[in-house]
């Protein structure tokens, strides 16, 4: 069988898809490295909303997609950006997300790490600031997750410079009950996040950032640092505190980053790890035997498709993330929060198809294909 697929000049190309998915079964839990999905929520098709709408999600579809992770020993990082959080997914839907996934997490044994952050207020004081922090941190800490400080709009509006942002970060930290993972988000994630830590020179941003950790490093699990800079990563990695771990979010340059070099090495907190999940789970499994090139000849080849979802404008990834589910039959519909299906044009449909099939990422091979055959058809692609 074969599909014919829109290449960037409207042209159609005749591709073959592969018959058999990649062989991933689940296995022991990791040794060597901790790992979490960044997961995506499921619409509710059906919910008469518009775009504005606080968000209608199916609560069934996306809880079931957690344990599907879960089932492969990886840990979920919930209302995160893959969640649409400040993109289609409210605080009041996030608070929601992160009481029931930390309900079934907990009825598991999964592991779980919660978003934090300010979206139910869109600009403020630093009192404001703190206090919707402050909230959102209560909420994930009552539920027994781990809490996840990431980067704030309104605290990016409301900051003079650095010092508001050490105020503000000793603050929470002071008050956490147990270890945090802080976040920083780059700018082309969320632009609203330029000049974050104070500055937009990120040398300068860096040393506050560092200087948060510094002077907290017992209530600071681990950094996860999204700048899809592997050098800077590194940088970064190498002048932490002794203890405190850091969560690769680089999409672009993962492999590498988690299998680490002489110095030291990147745990994974990742947005493509919603798609990746079985195949990463198993190349994890072979970094735990110190096969770092075996380990390396499985992810390396993933790279091409995280960079084709996370391209310019990155923060519409979520629209790859989403769309592949619903390919590999994790959900009936491609549907999103915020209508943010329509945020990418087919012919990227059609190459993170095509990367995703050549990958076997698809459990049910044919059944992708006829889907992928049905969006061609609403755009007038006849086969």
């Amino acid at each position: 069988m074969t599909i014919r697929l829109p290449g960037t000049g409207g042209a159609l190309r005749t591709y073959e898809p592969r018959t058999e998915p990649l062989a991933v079964t689940p296995g022991t839990p990791f040794t060597s490295r901790t790992v979490f999905s960044a997961a995506h929520v499921v619409a509710d098709p059906f919910a008469d909303v518009s775009p504005d709408s606080p968000a209608a999600v199916d609560w069934d579809a996306t809880l079931a997609f957690r344990h599907h992770l879960w089932s492969h020993g990886l840990g979920v990082a919930e209302a995160m950006d893959t969640a649409q959080r400040g993109m289609g997914l409210d605080w009041a839907g996030a608070a929601e997300l992160i009481r029931r996934s930390a309900a079934e997490a907990k009825a598991v044994g999964g592991r779980i790490a919660c978003g934090v952050g300010t979206d139910q207020i869109a600009s403020g004081s630093l009192a404001e600031v703190r206090a919707a922090y402050e909230e959102q941190l209560a909420l994930v800490e009552e539920s027994g997750a781990q809490a996840i400080l990431m980067a704030s709009r309104a605290l990016a509006a409301a900051a003079s410079g650095p010092e508001d942002y050490l105020e503000v970060y000793g603050h929470l930290l002071r008050q956490s009950a147990e270890p945090v993972v802080l976040h920083w988000l780059g700018p082309m994630f969320d632009p609203a996040l330029e000049g974050y830590w104070g500055s937009s020179d990120l040398d300068a941003a860096t040393d506050t950032f560092l200087e948060v950790i510094a002077a907290h490093p017992d209530k600071v699990d681990g950094i996860k640092v999204s700048l899809l800079d592997a050098q800077r990563e590194i940088d970064i990695r190498r002048r932490l505190p002794k203890g405190v771990r850091c969560y690769t979010g680089d999409d672009f340059n993962y492999p590498e980053l988690i299998a680490g070099d002489e110095q030291g090495f990147s745990h994974a907190l990742l947005g493509i790890f919603d798609p990746l999940g079985p195949l990463a789970a198993q190349a994890v499994r072979v970094l735990d035997t110190g096969n770092v090139q075996g380990f390396r000849e499985l992810l390396d080849p993933t790279v091409g498709l995280s960079r084709h979802l996370f391209q310019t404008p990155t923060r519409f990834y979520k629209t790859g993330v989403v769309f592949l589910a619903w390919l590999a039959g994790h959900q009936s519909h491609f549907t999103m929060v915020g209508g943010l299906q329509s945020a990418r044009s087919l012919p990227h449909f059609a190459t993170a198809y095509e990367l995703a099939d050549g990958l076997g990422l698809f459990p049910d091979p044919k059944l992708a294909e006829e889907r992928m055959k049905t969006l061609l058809s609403t755009y007038g692609v006849n086969q």
